[in-house]
């Protein structure tokens, strides 16, 4: 009598294709050849070189910082500070730096690798973390959808949020798995790459504290202590070299003329309902992403999400939903993905696939945006 051999382990590509995590994969995959192809289109329009159209916006800037570092003192113009790379947190800039020195390559190919490679991390860290509190097929919608947001644009660009997002959502994966060394670690990443990780601290302080007196584990404390050490690093560096202890929030109100408001988000939301027919373009972006962040942020809340993700959501959506002129914009908006992963947990069938070609148009209408006009910051 013959005995069956036993099944042959599947090889590595088999199992990716049958990961949770390859359809996403393949369409951010998708998304950025489509928009490396519409900014050549861009470029050779407008008669520059073929990737002229993706140095711009803050790639510019990260650009700058790496090059010539930061300035002392700070530059005024008028009384008031000047835009200068003051405004930009060190850590892309000083890995541009790290590799361009030891590649000798142009800043702005190894700033685009950079910024395309850790947006695929950023999917692939937001579908880890999905699935860790719900289930292969919830986790697959919700990374698909994040991978096809209309703010993933950036990851096409010389942006910092693919470090941020990837470091925040393994962060959070380290606090729900109880890794609280490693949660404060990648806090302190997220921090050093963007004003937005200090968000991230908060999920850090109410798991130690909830560690504290449930289970008196001391540990805890490790992630809240050492998350925001990134940036206070930081802004204590630009309080000594350029003489000034507020230098980065004097750089954004008076070369961005960006500060915090209470209210922006209601005068956003009341501009458009006031004046329906004629609302800017900037408008018309603000209105529906302050509109999609409250849906998101209910949606989260229904989903019962962990505490962490879901704090880290609200208050990042808060966060940039009070600063002028920033606001809720796709960018900002992607930055709170626990929001974008209660959309895709939530829906599914004909309702999610809807939600999500609608999303995939939008982005490539905000690509093609931010690529060609400079009417709207993206």
């Amino acid at each position: 009598m013959s005995l069956d051999a036993p099944p042959r382990p599947p090889s590595r590509r088999e199992a990716f294709r049958r990961s949770f995590l390859f359809w996403p994969v393949v369409a951010y995959a998708a998304a950025r050849v489509t928009t490396a192809a519409l900014a050549v289109v861009v470029s050779l329009l407008g008669h520059r070189g073929s990737l002229a159209a993706l140095d711009r916006w803050d790639g510019v800037w990260f650009i700058r910082a790496a090059q010539y570092g930061w300035p002392t003192p700070l530059p005024m113009v008028d009384g008031h500070v000047a835009q200068n790379t003051t405004a930009f947190f060190p850590l892309l800039p000083l890995i541009l730096r790290g590799f361009n020195a030891a590649t000798s390559g142009s800043f702005l190919i190894v700033g685009l690798i950079l910024s395309a490679v850790t947006g695929l991390t950023a999917v692939i860290a937001v579908g880890l973390v999905t699935r860790h509190f719900t289930d292969d097929e919830r986790a697959r919608r919700a990374a698909l959808l994040f991978a096809l947001f209309p703010g993933t644009f950036a990851f096409s660009l010389i942006y910092s949020e693919g470090f941020t997002i990837t470091f925040i959502a393994f962060g959070l994966l380290a606090l729900l798995k109880k890794r609280w060394g490693l949660a404060g670690l990648l806090g302190l990443l997220a921090s050093a790459s963007s004003p937005v990780g200090f968000i991230f601290t908060l999920s850090c302080a109410w798991v130690a504290l909830r560690e504290l007196t449930t289970e008196k584990n001391w540990r805890a404390l490790l992630a809240p202590l050492l998350s925001p050490l990134g940036g206070l690093a930081w802004l204590g560096f630009l309080w000594i070299h350029e003489g000034q202890f507020n230098a980065w929030r004097a750089t954004e109100r008076g070369g961005w003329e960006s500060y915090p408001s209470l209210v922006y988000p209601f005068h956003i939301l009341w501009v458009v309902i006031r004046h329906p027919l004629s609302p800017t373009l900037t408008g018309v972006i603000l209105f529906l992403g302050t509109i999609a962040g409250i849906i998101g942020g209910i949606l989260a809340i229904k989903e019962r999400q962990p505490a962490p993700v879901l704090i880290y959501g609200i208050a990042a959506a808060v966060f940039a939903a009070i600063a002028a002129p920033v606001g809720l914009r796709p960018r900002f908006l992607m930055l709170a993905f626990p929001l974008v992963i209660a959309v895709g947990t939530r829906y599914r069938g004909t309702t999610y696939r809807v939600i999500l070609a609608g999303s995939a148009l939008l982005l490539v209408v905000m690509s093609a945006q931010a690529l060609w006009s400079n009417a709207v910051f993206p």
